[in-house]
């Protein structure tokens, strides 16, 4: 999935101000903490933190069926 402009506003948005986002992936729901985009491997992937464990978790943005800050 490629994201949009607004998307991508949102997710920077939420890296800033440590806020929560929600993406699919392969039909799961994931709620977590965005720290930092990164490149891998030449694709875009988030560092993210799930919000209780903390635990950390990379996922490349072309992976992701959707992707939405949560308010």
């Amino acid at each position: 999935m490629s994201l949009t402009v607004a998307q991508y506003d949102a997710l920077e948005r939420a890296i800033v101000d440590r806020a929560r986002v929600t993406f699919f992936r392969r039909g799961t729901e994931y709620l977590v903490i965005p720290e930092r985009i990164i490149s891998v491997q030449g694709a875009e992937a988030l560092v993210a933190r799930h919000p209780t464990t903390g635990a950390s978790l990379t996922v490349r943005l072309d992976e992701t069926s959707g992707m939405s800050a949560v308010r």
